[in-house]
């Protein structure tokens, strides 16, 4: 005898799936992954400065020339501006959304208990997210907007010299190296957090992965710190 329509199981949407915890534990991880791409080629294409001023600057421009002749002037940089934009703010509301949850559901003495068993990585990483998200929205402002008052000396088109006019500021680059603290700790327990809701970690590769956050916690950070320090240093010259 057939089923009647009645006691069938709808199937599962993708909606329906984001309303869930481990739906929306899921897409942060994957929000993350896209930022944990971005800020590895950033950070490649930042240490280009090294190579001077016609190089950078060939390099910045070659960035808003992206998917040329296919795509025109800045239309495919745009569109990944959106998509990074997107997934940012994705991540950001996840994160508070997911934190008022288990806050919600946990009793105080649950909450005091994980406070004790937690790592620094772990208590940091929802101070460590809103402290990022505001360096963010500074760095654009000096170095792509050129906002007056962040960044009085902004030539548009000029890459190199508004990047290192920016940091002669040693109060800038102080500034640059506590949001790169707290990039490390973010990476690092995010990235750890990723491998186990994406379900990649097992017991053997546990240990392997531990040290790939590891590996994006610490070279990532030295390396976009590198380019703030060598230029208060003169390392990499005013053009």
């Amino acid at each position: 005898m057939a089923t009647p329509v009645s006691t069938l199981k709808s199937p599962v949407n993708l909606l329906t799936i984001l309303q869930t915890s481990i739906g929306k534990k899921v897409l942060m991880a994957v929000t993350g992954l896209i930022w944990i791409g971005f800020l590895v080629m950033h950070m490649y294409g930042n240490t280009k400065v090294f190579l001077g001023p016609a190089y950078f600057n060939e390099y910045a421009e070659g960035l808003r020339e992206l998917g040329h002749p296919i795509f025109g002037h800045l239309h495919l940089l745009t569109i990944m501006r959106i998509g990074m934009t997107a997934a940012f703010i994705t991540h950001v509301y996840l994160q508070f959304v997911l934190y008022r949850q288990n806050s919600a559901s946990r009793s105080t003495a649950y909450a005091v208990h994980k406070k004790v068993q937690a790592t620094p990585f772990a208590l940091t990483m929802r101070y460590g997210g809103i402290a990022i998200f505001f360096f963010v929205l500074f760095h654009l402002a000096d170095l792509t907007w050129g906002t007056p008052g962040i960044h009085s000396e902004f030539v548009r088109g000029d890459a190199y010299h508004n990047l290192t006019m920016s940091f002669q500021s040693p109060l800038k680059v102080l500034l640059y190296l506590i949001a790169l603290f707290a990039l490390a700790m973010h990476l690092f327990h995010g990235t750890w957090s990723m491998f186990q809701t994406l379900g990649i970690n097992t017991k053997r590769t546990t240990p392997m992965l531990r040290m790939v956050a590891l590996v994006l916690a610490v070279l990532v950070p030295l390396g976009f710190a590198s380019v703030p320090v060598s230029v208060l240093l003169g390392i990499v010259p005013l053009k």
